[in-house]
């Protein structure tokens, strides 16, 4: 049997090599200039030790005996034999390295660098010697922690042995196919001293350093003082020892341009071999380069590259409708709606089709997903609002909208910034654009109306959806599209007056009536009736007393089982009158109502049932007089008349006002419109995910949730590349269930080359700017207070508020008592059946133009948001005071608020 292994047995006996071995001969093959090499299969160590030292050896448990066992170990007589046989091909003057080769040592994902023995300039007559050494060092107790440590097997073995002629290095060092610190996969990173690399690998001296390009520029370059090198010592156990270097090439550079360029040429070519950035080391020995080893750099999968694309994400307001883990129909569906609706916006503002069609890959990648969670491509969306005409003047209104706390910075933005015309162009465009928005703007009232008789046409069917084929529903869904889904023309409109106006009234509320906190502007616009999205909470209060005419009754809505609560309703005719009127209206507005994987108030009305039962237990609270404030948009209006005294002023401020007033009721009542979408889509797919079941395709009818929007539609079309859907959906399920055990990503945070490599998904550097200041705001109110006592938010709607807090998390399993202050992290159209029983509302995220924002102004519920961390600050049970004019938080001690 031959033990003795070379490059003409890989890769057949490539098992038996080990990671260095294997690596030599994979290199011998494609032409790699590598030293003349032979390995020593383990094989060679079993029949060394002989078979009943060798069962000794398994069944030891210690150090101790492992040495003991090992005692007097040499090569046997076939081995020996066949070592002689190599001998007599190597000249008598050559020395050879003597190095380990474990079978997965230099692996991607582990080097072993250090753990064994290595032996330099060893003599033939020493070889065998050697050889036992490197076994022994197998069986260290170093190899053992390193291999617990990186989570292998800890049963130790015996290496492959490498013997491999040395080069008489003049130059050597090692050389890194990408920066391993960094991460950067563009540069080549060249390490390089006089004599042997073994005083380098060992850290012995300090090396030059030389950094070049793709291209091979050299781009830095550091030399050091090299005042000590490795050097051939046959009195040394190594073989090698340190020695001074002559005092003439101390502080001169180890390598020359030419020799550095030969090295990065090498290490680029290895780079592509091995389809992964290599660690090598080599020699040069006049002038002519040797690669004396090669692996993978073990650490570069777990990094991103920081010269890669750079990607910014922010779930800023997009929040409040897709919170938390998110199922892959409903993101694919988004990110094909959200492209529908901004094509069609740069459509009605006018954007040259020129300039749309530049902006196509824009549209299609709006969002990103990231652990199931939904995020703004920042970049996107700066990039096709950058198209808008008269952009750096609206810029701020648009970030309004968005909700986010932080501007791009100017070099970032001109960095993404299209390509600019002439000014006279640019002052072209603007004056198109601005007569298509006025015309816009007139027809608005129309649009809407035509845009209400198209989407009940669109949600009109011949059919019911439970009668339908696979197919048919599928066809449904198209027209859909093409009917509605890609004509959201007056929301877009409505949507984008009522930002501007909104953001104009204030800044006219600030100019010209010295308002700081946006009090008055919030006042203003609220309580002014006709918003849909307040109805919801009136109605629970109606049934709330209905409720409270049985205590039982009550009771049972507050504390049964869902059949129990079912049963009770058959008795209480008024009641379930009110209660069915409710769900054939709101029954699609739910929690998280736009995820289509949200179960409706139609599938479990228990949030709805039990607010209403709590409040039903609270007769008090019910029954309380109502005292006649005038309500804040009346005081609100006489402040204007009489501040605002010229009469030009006062007519531009009320035609802005009325303006923004419209603009922001209607946003709500077509919002409410895109709920009944969402659920008309959801029960389609819900049907479609039934026929799937009925043909065994699904587990579960549900399981259509985790199939993408194209995956689905496939299903008619044939254009599928995987039919194969229940594998797939269990595929994704077991990773979208992996997410609740994994860091949940930042707010905002950026990516660079391949967004789902080497990120944590969590801030940077570049922490928000906004955030900081936000933290440590403080006003005249506040002084004297600790920054920990205090905090400020958004003020959305007036009212000094003092009371416990319930910081919710999850409305169903909500135990709000009533006049509690309500404190989520963010809240959807779902929460309004919360709102009633609450005094007050603080939210850690959100805008001014947010829906819980809105709904507090018309429901004169105090409010703040986008409050910094706000959930982490308090806790159930906590008391605080705020004013919803100026946004001012104070959490209070237990002695304060008695």
């Amino acid at each position: 049997m031959a033990y003795f292994l070379n490059s003409k047995q890989y890769p057949d006996q490539a098992h038996l090599m080990g990671g260095k071995a294997r690596a030599l001969a994979s290199l011998h093959q494609d032409g790699f200039p590598i030293p003349e090499w032979v390995v020593l299969s383990p094989e060679a160590f079993e029949v060394s030790l002989g078979t009943r030292q060798l069962e000794s050896l398994r069944k030891v448990k210690n150090f101790k005996e492992i040495k003991d066992c090992l005692e007097g170990l040499s090569l046997s007589p076939a081995v020996l034999q066949e070592l002689e046989q190599i001998k007599t091909l190597i000249p008598r003057h050559e020395r050879w390295a003597v190095r380990s080769s474990a079978l997965d040592e230099d692996g991607f994902q582990h080097s072993f660098a250090g753990q064994f023995e290595s032996f330099l300039y060893v003599k033939a007559e020493d070889m065998a010697q050697r050889i036992v050494d490197v076994w022994h060092s197998g069986f260290s107790e170093r190899v053992w922690l390193y291999r617990k440590n990186a989570g292998l097997d800890t049963v130790l073995s015996a290496p492959a042995v490498l013997i491999q002629r040395m080069i008489r290095a003049e130059k050597s060092g090692v050389a890194f196919g990408a920066d391993p610190i960094s991460g950067r996969r563009g540069v080549v990173l060249i390490s390089a001293v006089f004599g042997l690399g073994s005083a380098l690998v060992s850290g012995e001296v300090d090396a030059d350093t030389y950094t070049l390009d793709r291209n091979g520029n050299l781009t830095d370059k550091v030399i050091a003082l090299k005042s000590m090198a490795h050097y051939q010592d046959d009195q040394a156990v190594a073989g090698v020892s340190l020695q001074p270097v002559p005092k003439e090439l101390q502080q001169q550079q180890v390598l020359s341009l030419e020799d550095a360029l030969q090295i990065h040429d090498l290490i680029l070519r290895l780079n592509r071999s091995f389809s992964r950035p290599q660690d090598i080391e080599w020699a040069l020995v006049k002038g002519e380069l040797y690669l004396l080893q090669a692996r993978p750099i073990t650490s570069m999968a777990q990094q991103s590259d920081p010269d890669g694309h750079l990607g910014l994400w922010d779930n800023s307001n997009i929040v409040e409708s897709y919170g938390g883990v998110t199922t892959p129909l409903t993101f694919s569906f988004a990110l094909y709606a959200y492209e529908g609706v901004y094509r069609e916006l740069l459509r009605i503002l006018g954007v040259s089709k020129t300039k749309q069609l530049e902006q196509d890959h824009t549209f299609k990648h709006m969002l990103g997903l990231f652990r199931g969670r939904i995020y703004y491509n920042l970049l996107s969306w700066y990039k096709l609002l950058a198209t808008l005409p008269g952009f750096h003047l609206n810029r701020q209104f648009m970030e309004q909208m968005m909700g986010v706390k932080e501007s791009l910075s100017d070099e970032l933005l001109s960095s993404i910034m299209p390509k600019s015309t002439s000014k006279a162009r640019d002052s072209f465009d603007l004056g198109i654009a601005v007569l298509k928005l006025i015309v816009a703007y007139w027809q608005l009232p129309s649009s809407i109306k035509h845009f209400y008789k198209r989407l009940e046409q669109a949600l009109t069917t011949k059919l019911p959806l439970e009668s339908m084929r696979a197919d048919e529903l599928i066809a449904h869904y198209n027209q859909l599209e093409t009917k509605l889904l890609r004509y959201w023309d007056a929301p877009l409109v409505n949507d984008f007056f009522a930002m501007i106006f909104y953001g104009v009234l204030k800044r006219l509320c600030e100019n010209w009536l010295g308002d700081q906190h946006a009090t008055l502007q919030n006042n203003l616009v609220s309580g002014g009736g006709g918003m849909i999205s307040a109805e919801p909470a009136h109605r629970v209060m109606e049934m709330a007393q209905l409720a409270s005419q049985g205590a039982e009754f009550a009771k049972v809505l507050a504390q049964a089982s869902v059949p129990e609560m079912m049963q009770a309703l058959k008795q209480q005719k008024l009641f379930k009158q009110h209660f069915d009127d409710y769900l054939a209206k709101f029954g699609e507005r739910c929690l998280e109502e736009l995820k289509l994987e949200s179960p409706t108030l139609l599938d479990d009305p228990t949030l709805l049932l039990r607010s209403i039962g709590q409040l039903a237990q609270q007769v008090d609270f019910l029954n309380r007089p109502k005292t006649k404030v005038e309500h804040p948009r009346l005081l609100a209006e006489k402040t204007v008349s009489e501040r605002l005294t010229n009469p030009w002023r006062k007519g531009i401020f009320n035609w802005v006002l009325k303006a923004a007033r419209s603009g922001l009721r209607e946003r709500e009542n077509l919002r409410f419109e895109r709920t009944r979408v969402f659920g008309h889509v959801r029960r389609v797919f819900l049907e479609l995910g039934r026929r799937l079941y009925a043909l065994d395709a699904l587990e579960d009818p549900r399981d259509i949730f985790y199939l993408e929007l194209k995956e689905i539609l496939a299903l008619r079309e044939g254009t599928s590349t995987l039919i194969n859907i229940k594998a797939l959906v269990a595929l994704r399920k077991a990773e979208f269930a992996s997410y609740a055990n994994q860091e949940v990503p930042a707010n905002r945070f950026e990516t660079r080359g391949l967004v789902y490599q080497g990120h944590r998904f969590q801030t940077t550097g570049q922490e928000t700017k906004a955030t900081a200041q936000t933290t440590a705001q403080t006003t005249e109110q506040a002084k004297g207070e600790t920054q920990s006592d205090v905090r400020q938010g958004l003020a959305c709607c007036p009212g000094l508020v003092k009371g416990r807090v319930c910081v919710v998390q999850n409305p169903r399993e909500a135990n709000m008592q009533v006049g509690d202050i309500l404190v989520a992290k963010q809240t959807d159209p779902g929460w309004i059946m919360l709102f009633p029983a609450a005094s007050g509302l603080l939210v850690e995220r959100g805008s001014l133009l947010s829906h819980s924002a809105i709904v507090a102004r018309e429901m004169s519920l105090p409010a703040v948001v986008s409050v910094t961390d706000l959930c982490q600050w308090l806790k159930t049970g906590d008391w605080v005071e705020f004013d919803g004019s100026t946004g001012i938080i104070k959490k209070l001690s237990s002695v304060s608020h008695e």
